[in-house]
């Protein structure tokens, strides 16, 4: 069963404070949560922010489904998410993602074997003027060949 940390919650609670609707707190409670959750937000998870935010939990999950900065599963200690819109796609973002889950023996959404990766696509992530990229972490990566990606990923061994 989850339950937010008390520091969890006091940010939470301090979220609720910022907006005039409860409603606009879902955003930043669901990073927080994700944070303290391993990296992915569960049905646990939602229970728990709707209890602590006195909202229903439809409200929480259709927020956390809509956007894919929320990870629905667990993921590996690295995050490699490639972006997928219309710039890095033509300028070879599918062959990308195609050939980081290649050489790491993965598929998109799963983590590797040793549970240090994870490879997904995701929405934009505002370089369209230096596609490819990718983000991992809170680090961004743009103009990316495969043998860059590859160089960056290696790094994070």
């Amino acid at each position: 069963m989850f339950q937010l940390s008390p520091q969890g919650k006091e940010k939470v609670l301090a979220e609720l404070k910022r907006y005039e609707s409860r409603q606009s707190a879902v955003l930043p409670a669901l990073y927080i949560a994700q944070a303290e959750n391993k990296g992915y937000i569960s049905p646990e998870v939602i229970k728990e922010l709707s209890r602590v935010m006195e909202l229903p939990e439809a409200n929480i999950n259709e927020v956390c489904t809509f956007y894919t900065m929320y990870n629905k599963e667990p993921i590996g200690n690295h995050h490699v998410q490639v972006c997928r819109t219309l710039s890095c796609m033509l300028n070879g973002a599918k062959e990308l993602s195609e050939h980081i889950c290649s050489q790491l023996g993965t598929h998109l959404g799963q983590k590797t074997k040793d549970g240090k990766f994870t490879v997904t696509e995701v929405e934009c992530l505002g370089s369209c003027g230096t596609a490819p990229m990718m983000q991992i972490g809170d680090k961004y990566y743009e103009n990316l060949t495969h043998e860059s990606a590859m160089n960056i990923i290696r790094s994070l061994k």
